[in-house]
């Protein structure tokens, strides 16, 4: 069987305090940080998580939850096995979310948390876009990044 991954997405109104308290609780940078958007992995335990700079509301933090496999087939299947379980889903083909090109199929659970089954076909989609207003040294608008479009998952 393939190596599955499971995906934590959480909402966070204090991005750069949450990015610097993570960095500390994984003991380590993240793999991805852009405007309003940081990835941490972990190979033990097998996990990515993310964090996705948003206004915590009424749900609280949790974006969304997943398993991360490693083929559009594994996503099919999983698409496959929901429907036929009579669940309503909804897929996302060549998608860019999370600064990433993915095929993702989507389902939630009775308590209305959304989850995903999702392959990661490009890992960069905007790679020379860099968080940098929190860098040292950044003294102004023009040299931070532009956050009007962060492609951020939203179930």
């Amino acid at each position: 069987m393939a190596t599955l991954k499971t995906h934590l997405a959480l909402n966070t109104a204090k991005f750069e305090e949450s990015v610097a308290f993570y960095r500390a609780f994984f003991g380590k940078d993240p793999i991805k940080l852009k405007p309003g958007y940081a990835k941490f992995e972990s190979e033990n335990p097998a996990l990515n998580f993310t964090l996705n700079e948003r206004a915590v509301d009424g749900n609280g933090a949790l974006n969304h939850l997943g398993i991360q496999v490693e083929s559009t087939q594994e996503v099919e299947q999983a698409a496959k096995r929901l429907a036929e379980a009579g669940l309503a889903t909804w897929d996302e083909r060549d998608t860019d979310c999370c600064y990433a090109l993915q095929d993702k199929v989507w389902v939630r659970d009775p308590n209305g948390y959304a989850w995903e089954v999702f392959v990661v076909k490009v890992g960069d989609t905007q790679p020379d876009l860099e968080q940098c207003c929190d860098e040292p040294g950044a003294t102004g608008e023009a040299e931070c990044c532009s956050t009007d479009a962060v492609p951020c998952c939203t179930p």
